[in-house]
């Protein structure tokens, strides 16, 4: 074998696997998308189907700060109270970094609720925070997803200080 052939059978499978890898963020992408989607559509039955083909059966959500992981049905239920309580509710995506199987996002969430927000009056005001979320996948679906929400900005642009 010349250098020059094992240069370019070199060259060759350095593409193949960046090609395959490409394609493996691709779909881990599309999970983590389906994420994002009900987020800003937890009313809608197609974004919720599309969650639960992205999710394991077993995925859990940890960020409540009780120290109780929620699983994807009570996850489910309180998308379905966001639906009415922020029927605006919109989850930006900014920025998404992958490092093998650890999806990190930055995002915005905005929205004006129609009801009183954890105990806040907000008299028809908005919210507009910055959220982080650290999403780990298996086989491209979602198992884990941590999250921090700046709920505590969101209330204070609520009560209007």
């Amino acid at each position: 074998m010349t250098l020059k052939t094992l240069i370019a059978s070199a060259a060759i499978a350095t593409l193949a696997t960046g090609a395959l890898a490409t394609g493996a963020l691709a779909d881990d992408t599309a999970a983590v998308t389906a994420f994002y989607d009900l987020l800003s559509n937890p009313g809608s039955e197609s974004h919720v189907a599309a969650f639960v083909d992205a999710t394991a059966e077993s995925w859990t959500s940890v960020g409540n700060y009780s120290g109780q992981d929620k699983t994807r049905d009570a996850f489910l239920g309180q998308m379905g109270g966001f639906a009415e309580l922020i029927p605006d509710l919109n989850w930006a995506v900014q920025d998404i970094h992958q490092d093998g199987e650890f999806v990190t996002v930055r995002s915005r969430a905005t929205g004006t609720p129609v009801a009183p927000f954890f105990g806040v009056d907000g008299q028809g005001r908005s919210f507009d925070i910055m959220t982080i979320d650290i999403h780990e996948l298996e086989d491209g679906q979602l198992v884990k997803s941590w999250h921090v929400e700046d709920w505590a900005g969101a209330l204070q642009q609520l009560s209007g200080k």
